[in-house]
């Protein structure tokens, strides 16, 4: 899978509100469906379509010990987000940056 194509999958399951907060719970340590189902007003299979759509995307991963199928986050999405995020966010600062050198050349300039 393209990096590209990886990065929008990744934000596209980070932009469900029922994944993002499936996804803290999943921060608190692994768990099964049941036990990442059982906060919520959601039905079993609801909640493993949310988990699917997360491992697909690399968020989580499932692990398989006898009987029990438990859910842990995955990292590699997250650094992936993160460091686009930090690229974007290196970009944005720097027009800021000269748009506030702009800005106080036009003060500077109505002043005199």
């Amino acid at each position: 899978m393209a990096d590209d194509d990886r990065l929008s999958i990744t934000l596209k399951a980070r932009a469900s509100p029922t994944h993002r907060a499936l996804l803290q719970r999943l921060a608190e340590g692994e768990a099964t469906v049941s036990e990442v189902a059982a906060p919520f007003d959601i039905s079993l299979p609801a909640i493993s379509r949310h988990l699917k759509a997360m491992e697909e995307a690399g968020l989580i991963s499932r692990g398989r010990d006898a009987q029990w199928r438990s859910r842990h986050l995955g990292a590699s999405p997250v650094k992936e987000v993160a460091a686009w995020v930090t690229d974007y966010q290196a970009f944005s600062e720097s027009r800021f940056d000269r748009l506030d050198d702009h800005l106080r050349a036009m003060k500077k300039e109505s002043d005199h």
